[in-house]
């Protein structure tokens, strides 16, 4: 972990911020300034240099937060399918004329298990940077156990939803055959 007094005098020579896109292993310095930059919410490279340090104010943290979440939709496969049910989920929603509760209880579901993904996706990447490319059985029970609660948040939502969905989706199925 880097320090203020770090190593480091100048950001070119920080490590990468996400080491296993730019190929760089866990200890070894990037010299490449480019893969120092994340995305900020306007979709343009913004440097994060003391990402050691807590935000300065409220507004860096919420880049910092964006800049997260655009990372996992971005690398992450399953967020993105779980982002295309969930908005399938809301479209069901509305198509359906579900109770504001219910509609409620979807939303909550869906952020849990787009939750769940983030942290899979960060402790993940912590346990790569952490063990590196060798083996370490506590590093694959990490990661195991962080995959099985997002398959089990999942689960969970699939159940909701077919309890919240299959009433209307089975009165819509009468009204079409009769």
């Amino acid at each position: 972990m880097l320090s203020p007094n770090s190593q480091f005098s100048h950001d070119s020579q920080r490590p990468s911020e996400y080491p296993h896109e730019s190929g760089i292993q866990s200890g070894e310095r990037d010299t490449d300034s480019a893969h120092q930059t994340q995305v900020d919410n306007g979709g343009a490279a913004a440097e994060r240099s003391q990402s050691w340090q807590v935000a300065p104010n409220l507004f860096t943290s919420f880049q910092y937060a964006w800049a997260g979440i655009v990372y996992a939709f971005s690398t992450q496969r399953n967020f993105r399918i779980h982002t295309a049910v969930g908005l399938i989920a809301i479209t069901l929603c509305w198509l359906l004329h579900i109770s504001t509760i219910e509609i409620a209880v979807i939303c909550l579901t869906i952020g849990a298990v787009l939750v769940m993904e983030i942290l899979n996706t960060a402790l993940e990447s912590l346990v790569d940077l952490t063990v590196g490319q060798t083996h370490h059985e506590l590093a694959k029970i990490a990661k195991d156990c962080a995959a099985g609660a997002v398959l089990m948040a999942a689960m969970v939502a699939l159940t909701i939803a077919v309890l919240i969905f299959a009433p209307p989706l089975w009165d819509n199925l009468h009204t079409y055959m009769a």
